[in-house]
């Protein structure tokens, strides 16, 4: 049975506070240490909370992953304002790279994105690589994909699971990990996981709640 990948993508939220809030939930977890069964969890908080989520399920004993959001396309050095793929390492073993909010939000482009790639590979930093259609250029050596379809990225309207399907397919055919991302919930969860191309889902607003979140994960 391959491994399935539950992602949450906390995004531009959380104070410490909050954050503090969201873990005590999602440490009742623990009580049904089941559910983590060939499920790989990997939480993206902000840069400011990679310390406090890393250490927190290590403190806990929770079999949770910790990854970063975004990554400096430059290595170490006089870059103001940039978080190095070095600095997430030593929290963290994942890094989201070319999410669609990224794309238009922070005009990255191709270039920008490969950049960020090789230089997370370099660090031991496992991508997971957004892509939003079929035709979505993927760097070299990137193992694990999350198809996001612009249409469905925080609006309520997911794709098709058939559709998410196919298109999944057609990178699977490449040896590729491809995740589904755009709207999922603990009700549609599964019409995704069940699907034979699908092996995950990377989650965003469902994920700002600790008990929703909780439910995606039993649920998938």
């Amino acid at each position: 049975m391959d491994k399935l990948f539950i992602v949450a993508n906390l995004k531009s939220y959380k104070t410490e506070t909050e954050a503090r809030v969201w873990l005590e939930v999602f440490k009742k977890i623990n009580e049904n240490p089941q559910v983590f069964t060939q499920k790989e969890i990997l939480i993206c908080p902000s840069f400011t909370l990679l310390s406090l989520f890393s250490n927190f399920f290590k403190e806990n004993n929770l079999p949770v992953k910790v990854g970063a959001q975004n990554v400096s396309p430059f290595e170490e050095g006089a870059y103001t304002g940039e978080v190095n793929a070095g600095q997430i390492k030593e929290f963290g073993d994942y890094v989201i790279i070319g999410h669609s909010e990224r794309r238009s939000n922070f005009k990255e482009s191709d270039d920008v994105l490969l950049n960020k790639v090789k230089i997370s590979l370099e660090h031991g930093l496992t991508p997971v690589y957004c892509v939003q259609d079929k035709d979505t250029l993927v760097p070299e050596n990137v193992s694990i994909l999350a198809y996001e379809p612009i249409f469905a990225i925080g609006s309520g309207n997911p794709d098709t699971p058939e559709n998410a399907d196919e298109v999944a397919k057609s990178f699977v055919d490449k040896n590729k990990i491809v995740l589904y991302g755009g709207s999922v919930n603990p009700e549609n969860i599964r019409s995704f996981t069940q699907k034979e191309n699908i092996k995950g889902v990377l989650v965003g607003g469902a994920s700002l709640d600790g008990q929703e979140f909780i439910k995606i994960i039993q649920n998938a």
